[in-house]
């Protein structure tokens, strides 16, 4: 994934009690566009933005860093053709997956990347 959003609200946290609590927000608030949920993908075929829950799983700094190992619970659905007689049925299903994000100390710009499986 490409530069996201600034953090820099989460950034002036680092080192604090409330890092984990703001950084977890700022995840929660990311689109899909933003965040690699389709990468994550296991059951369903296309990835929803609602109920998205983060939990952040490990967290460590660099000079010029600050790294997240983060766990992201989302809803799929199994998209089926969209044809009047397609039997697909449009059920949501659990989704999870990990991300690392990379927080530049300087700029607050955030990168994403899909951890594998």
């Amino acid at each position: 994934m490409g530069l996201s959003p600034l953090f820099s609200n989460t950034l002036n946290k680092w080192g604090t009690p409330d890092f984990k609590t703001a950084i977890k927000l700022e995840i929660e608030k990311l689109s899909c566009d933003e965040l690699p949920l389709q990468q994550g993908l296991t059951s369903g075929s296309y990835a929803l933005e609602n109920d998205l829950e983060a939990m952040i799983l490990h967290m460590q700094e660099s000079e010029t860093s600050i790294q997240v190992k983060a766990g992201i619970f989302y809803k799929a659905i199994i998209a089926g053709c969209s044809c009047s007689d397609d039997p697909t049925p449009i059920d949501e299903c659990n989704e999870y997956c990990e991300v690392m994000i990379e927080i530049n100390r300087e700029s607050a710009e955030m990168t994403i990347k899909h951890l594998p499986n």
